[in-house]
């Protein structure tokens, strides 16, 4: 912070920029694009823009955010602001003023530009098999004839129909509800887990019962309410992890861990917020399809898979040996938790099946991709790259398969943390750019708007920034319009009233909005730092790939599955002109969306999947890349574009010859 300025930075979007100090949270907000709801026009008589100041020194940002960098708490506060809430740190953002740097998480209730975060279900092959099945018995009346306990008696008739074995347990909250349901007669039907043990008892005719399969990525999260007597989806809900205000990668979030005591119970809590926030949706879909309420306790299995940090807070597991070499986590085996125990609220007596990590950051979301994907079924040799916060990659067949994390955090540059006007996928958050040769303009597209800019006018883009897909594509697009050469430095020969040095930072830009085209006053950007931590997030993801193909003496895959959400949404072909990933046909890189997600679905419905799951769990290989040899030599060829030395004969047509000289430009 300067005597005049300070930084602050907004949670989950990333927005983030330094403001004038006494400004107050709702005008910083304005003035870096970050929309948070504010009915009353920001008069202080809403109460709807409440956000939530976070303290500490936050490494990876390099600022220290404190309560009183937000000022005192003004009378207006305490009445729209519950004990509670003041106690926790949150505050109202039309009423706060800035006096040093902040960090500020926006809740979900006080956003206006909802972001997109797509965790579709996608259509899988595989025989349902739920751990939870039901069955309905009648059972005859105690009598002295036959004095058995109601369990025994239970079961007994559960064996003569099913044969189920007789010595099945209950779960106490089942064991409670038995007596009543005997009380008033009729049919049981009971819910069984494993066949080992009673979860529910109930009167009359089976009712729909539901399993939950919920992806806790680093970024976002994403629940699939399945049906577990038809296996089918009933809804989907998605949204970003609450956790980023804690770090935007695992790293970060480990050092959180370290520096605060309460630090991993707060970001387990988080989380589980979070998974109540999504429950919450998913019942409320669920009971406007189905015409009937649907509850929480009809949930009556859970699955979940994340990566190892992920694991290990939700079941608070202590992560700092994850910290360092050689990243040894608490456990690997996949488990089964009471929900209750995690504080999960769905049925009290369910089971949460958390799927294996395998090694360091690779966990159970790896061991979903591979379950989804089946490249250990495969005769030809398949590479996976989810393209998340850690990138996770995948390569083998069925003869041989090893797993890795590319050596960064990708995500925070390719998801638009670490750009200047970066932004997540939410309305006004430029996905798609197009770049005229010769005359260097440039067509874009922004989300939640149909119309590409060349179809509107300038005022009704309202763009605010970039997220991943288009930085992808700017990159790709200015490159083989010859504004950016190989080494990923603007050509300063390149003429255009778009390329521009800035007077403040003295770096070269790139403008992709004017003004008039954004909701935020200012030209939207591309600066010479921005390519540069898309090269670093590219290099560190073609340079993994590389090495485990060396690893397996082969010079290019089969195959390449671009998983995760945002690998859903990338051009592959303009990835292949950065050089994102090894050389391979073009008609063989597909998107395949939420593997992860997938994989978690099919171990929910699926008891079988659960036990591959487990020999995914031991049989991957884990390489650490940070420490293989050369590895620093390949990952500084990888930084050019798309590679210093390497060939992409399938990409030929795609790249362009060098880059021109110089090109004149059409002045605006």
């Amino acid at each position: 912070m300067d005597d005049k300025n300070a930084m602050v930075i907004f949670q989950p979007s990333g927005r983030r920029g330094k403001v004038p100090v006494g400004a107050t949270i709702m005008e910083a907000a304005i003035h870096l694009g970050e929309e948070i709801e504010s009915l009353c026009g920001g008069q202080q008589v809403c109460g709807k823009c409440k956000v939530l100041i976070e303290t500490g020194h936050f490494e990876k940002f390099g600022i220290e955010s404190k309560q009183e960098h937000a000022g005192p708490l003004q009378e207006v506060e305490s009445n729209h602001l519950s004990e509670e809430d003041i106690a926790a740190g949150f505050r109202m953002a039309c009423a706060t003023t800035i006096h040093g740097d902040l960090l500020v998480y926006v809740p979900k209730e006080s956003r206006t530009g909802k972001q997109v975060v797509s965790k579709a279900a996608r259509d899988l092959a595989f025989d349902p098999d739920p751990a939870v099945k039901i069955y309905t018995v009648a059972l005859s009346p105690a009598s002295l004839e036959n004095s058995a306990a109601d369990l025994e008696r239970l079961c007994q008739a559960l064996a003569e129909k099913y044969q189920l074995p007789e010595e099945l347990r209950i779960d106490v909250y089942a064991l409670r509800s038995l007596r009543e349901c005997l009380s008033r007669g009729g049919d049981l039907t009971v819910s069984v887990w494993q066949g080992q043990e009673i979860l529910r008892v109930h009167r009359g005719d089976p009712r729909p019962h539901y399993g939950l399969a919920i992806d806790i990525g680093t970024t976002t999260l994403a629940a699939y309410l399945c049906d577990l007597t038809t296996a089918e989806v009933v809804t989907t809900a998605s949204l970003m992890n609450p956790q980023v205000q804690f770090g935007e990668d695992v790293i970060s979030r480990i050092n959180y861990h370290m520096n605060y005591p309460d630090g991993l119970a707060r970001m387990s809590q988080t989380v589980v917020d979070g998974i109540h926030s999504l429950i919450e949706d998913a019942l409320a879909a669920a009971s406007e399809t189905t015409g009937g309420a649907v509850r929480p306790n009809d949930i009556e299995d859970v699955a979940v898979c994340g990566n190892t940090l992920m694991h290990h807070i939700l079941l608070q597991l202590d992560p700092d040996p994850l910290g360092a070499v050689p990243f040894q986590p608490a456990n690997h085996a996949s488990m089964n938790i009471k929900a209750r125990d995690l504080g999960i609220h769905v049925n009290p007596s369910a089971y949460v099946y958390t799927l294996p990590n395998e090694a360091g950051f690779v966990g159970g979301d790896n061991v979903g991709v591979i379950l989804a994907e089946e490249p250990h079924q495969s005769h030809e040799t398949v590479l996976i790259i989810d393209i998340g916060t850690n990138g996770e990659l995948i390569l083998g067949n069925k003869d041989r398969m090893i797993c890795s994390t590319c050596s960064c955090a990708t995500g925070p540059a390719l998801e638009g943390a670490q750009i200047e006007f970066g932004m997540r996928a939410a309305p006004g958050a430029i996905e798609r750019v197009r770049v005229a040769a010769g005359s260097f303009e440039v067509d874009f597209k922004v989300v939640g708007r149909h119309q590409w800019r060349s179809e509107s006018q300038p005022e009704e883009m309202r763009t605010k920034g970039i997220c991943g897909s288009g930085i992808i594509d700017a990159l790709a697009e200015l490159f083989k319009a010859g504004i950016v050469t190989r080494s990923g430095a603007y050509d300063l020969k390149a003429v255009s009233d778009r390329l521009r040095e800035n007077p403040d930072s003295e770096m070269m830009e790139f403008v992709l909005a004017w003004a008039d085209e954004t909701s935020i006053g200012r030209d939207v950007v591309i600066t010479q730092n921005d390519i540069r931590q898309v090269q670093l997030a590219k290099a560190a993801i073609y340079t993994g790939c590389k090495l485990m193909l060396e690893r397996m003496k082969l010079e290019k895959p089969d195959r390449i599955k671009l998983a995760g959400a945002f690998g859903n949404y990338i051009d592959p072909k303009m990835a292949a002109v950065i050089g994102l990933f090894p050389d391979c046909p073009l008609d063989h890189i597909v998107s395949v969306g939420n593997a992860a997600g997938d994989g978690c679905r099919m171990a929910l419905l699926n008891c079988s999947k659960r036990l591959e799951a487990d020999w995914v769990a031991r049989h991957a290989e884990y390489v650490e890349l940070t420490l293989v040899k050369d590895f620093q030599e390949h990952l500084i060829e990888a930084i050019h574009l798309p590679h210093m030395t390497d060939s992409f004969s399938h990409f030929d047509a795609l790249l362009p010859s060098e880059p021109s000289s110089a090109r004149s430009g059409k002045s605006r």
